[in-house]
């Protein structure tokens, strides 16, 4: 499935994951002598945590975890607002090719619901921490950080609809306005998720067995939508 064309200055494709490695000589005695981006994403990655938001970062933080001066931070970026924003959207791009990947695998629509739900909550058990940031920051962050993370939902709503057009045509079913039960759906897994970031993996599955019945009826609505009988 082809990507969104949309794209910003601060948005990274998969083909960009592969190429952050590229080393930057660093000078300093008794410090790395190389950094990447990918070594500052995970040192920030590190320093928030499941809690702490990355506006409360200081640049010497992410340097000093990373093993660098602080001066060879701006080799990557000119400030925290810039990697915390790249990261988003890192974060997003990983996060969307695991959900794709689940969703390719299944075959029939319930399938498809408990995969992507099931992969979700897996990933909040995950020491990785890119659901729990695009979760904190899409709530909690700044108004640029809230907009990197509503550019990634509208990323995962594209390719969620798009699916959802692949799997209803294996079906021989017909949706009404699958971007908008897309929507519908994607805001509801994130709500979701939002809530449940702090709760015991007990009361994670049952949030998420409430959702996959949500998530069919938002399906079996579109299905059977007479739109003659909207006011």
């Amino acid at each position: 499935m082809n990507q969104p064309s949309i794209k910003t200055k601060h948005d990274t494709t998969t083909h960009d994951l592969k190429t952050v490695h590229e080393p930057v000589v660093v000078r300093s005695v008794g410090r790395k002598a190389t950094i990447t981006k990918d070594e500052l994403f995970q040192a920030a990655l590190k320093l928030i945590g499941p809690q702490k938001s990355i506006a409360s970062l200081s640049l010497r933080e992410v340097a000093r975890e990373a093993g660098i001066a602080p001066n060879s931070f701006y080799r990557h970026f000119k400030d925290i607002d810039e990697l915390a924003i790249e990261l988003i959207d890192r974060s997003g791009i990983v996060l969307r090719q695991i959900l794709h990947e689940a969703r390719l695998k299944a075959i029939k629509q319930s399938s498809i619901i408990r995969s992507s739900v099931e992969v979700f909550i897996e990933q909040l058990n995950t020491d990785e921490g890119n659901l729990s940031l695009l979760l904190r920051e899409g709530y909690t962050g700044s108004a640029s950080y809230k907009l990197a993370v509503d550019r990634q939902l509208n990323y995962f709503q594209q390719e969620l609809k798009d699916d959802l057009i692949r799997l209803e045509r294996l079906n021989h079913s017909k949706m009404a306005h699958p971007d908008l039960a897309a929507k519908a759906i994607t805001q509801l897994v994130f709500n979701m998720g939002a809530k449940v970031i702090d709760l015991p993996n007990e009361e994670r599955k049952a949030m998420a067995e409430q959702t996959m019945i949500m998530i069919r009826m938002i399906l079996e609505g579109a299905r059977h939508l007479d739109e003659s009988q909207i006011r």
